[in-house]
């Protein structure tokens, strides 16, 4: 199969880590018989220096004609540090969240043998841990009106979902418990919020067509708790887009570093693959910040946009051994580079 992707490394370690994914994707292509072709583009920071965009013109036009993109991450401390600044590094991950139509944000959350003891968590509660959590990307408060009024004294951010932006990523998050083990969680703050009560009552008309999947509801103060205190409880979890960006990052310490979280965007058009640990400018290169994130969203390249299981298998396998051979970067109490682990996990594959 020939495969065109949209490399897209972004800031701080995004492209550090993305060179990795790469050498895992070439490495699966040597083996399996396939052909990566990889086309290069700007966004974030980066992308603000060279077009005075976060997310330009020329940057949408490769996501669109590649079949999946591989992206690093957004963020600099130059614009972190400027609460007035107009144009930030993070508006183009939104852009092109919007204008790829990527609405549903999949990460799953799983727990390797070899690494129980690095969580925080008591062993017995991460060891077996393994849900994926479904957040609603393109609605809520991150997209809705916002501004400020009063001289600038007063600020105001607008959460607002249409019962269409609902459904479809309910069904998505259904269909996905399906094939799993049955069981779904909704998260809200319907006690409270107009918007939340508008999921539950979505989410509870649907409920009759999936008769084989269990539906809970839970509020997200609760949920916040039940993550740290029995992760296992948890096979599908979705929620809108703010709760569910606290929710993922809060349940990264069940694996036991940021470092090892992938995440997949999917929606209208291309789909894109990230880790979930951000640009982490302090490690920019110094070649110590943790690939497995990066190299595991190539895998799930290969799973959701190619259908290759089998490739995504040899990935995951190939970073299961790396981990128990101690073969990790400092995060995980490990001493090899960035680019060392990269190696030493394509040569596995």
């Amino acid at each position: 199969m020939k495969l065109k992707i949209a490399k897209l490394p972004g800031d701080g370690i995004g492209p550090e880590v993305v060179a990795q994914a790469v050498k895992a994707v070439d490495a699966v292509c040597a083996r399996f018989g396939h052909e990566a072709s990889y086309v290069s583009g700007y966004v974030g920071a980066c992308a603000i220096d060279r077009f005075g965009d976060a997310y330009p013109a020329e940057t949408h036009a490769l996501c669109l004609e590649s079949d999946a993109v591989l992206f690093g991450a957004v963020g600099d401390p130059r614009y972190d540090n400027d609460p007035t600044s107009k144009v930030r590094p993070e508006q183009g991950l939104l852009a092109m969240r919007k204008q790829l139509g990527l609405y549903a944000n999949l990460r799953p959350v799983e727990t390797f043998k070899s690494l129980v003891d690095k969580s925080p968590l008591k062993a017995e509660l991460v060891d077996g841990a393994d849900f994926l959590c479904i957040r609603e990307l393109t609605g809520g408060m991150y997209f809705g009106e916002k501004g400020r009024k009063d001289g600038g004294n007063t600020a105001y951010d607008t959460c607002i979902y249409s019962r269409a932006e609902v459904e479809r990523i309910l069904r998505l998050a259904f269909e996905y418990a399906g094939r799993r083990r049955g069981h779904l969680t909704v998260v809200d703050k319907a006690n409270v919020l107009e918007s939340s009560r508008l999921w539950r009552q979505v989410a509870r008309e649907m409920e009759p067509d999936y008769p084989g999947v269990t539906v809970d509801y839970m509020f997200v103060d609760n949920a916040a708790m039940q993550l740290i205190r029995c992760p296992k409880f948890f096979d599908v979890l979705v929620t809108e887009n703010t709760f569910g960006d606290i929710l993922t990052d809060e349940a990264s310490c069940i694996s036991g570093s940021m470092g090892l979280l992938a995440s997949a965007s999917v929606g209208e058009h291309t789909s894109l693959f990230e880790p979930i640990h951000g640009s982490y400018p302090q490690a920019a290169g110094k070649d110590i910040a943790n690939p497995v994130a990066a190299i595991l969203s190539a895998a799930m390249m290969f799973e959701y946009a190619f259908g290759l299981m089998d490739e995504g298998k040899a990935i995951r396998k190939a970073v299961a051994a790396s981990l128990e051979a101690g073969v990790t970067t400092e995060d995980l109490g490990g001493t090899y580079s960035t680019s060392a682990v990269g190696d030493w996990i394509a040569s596995e594959i």
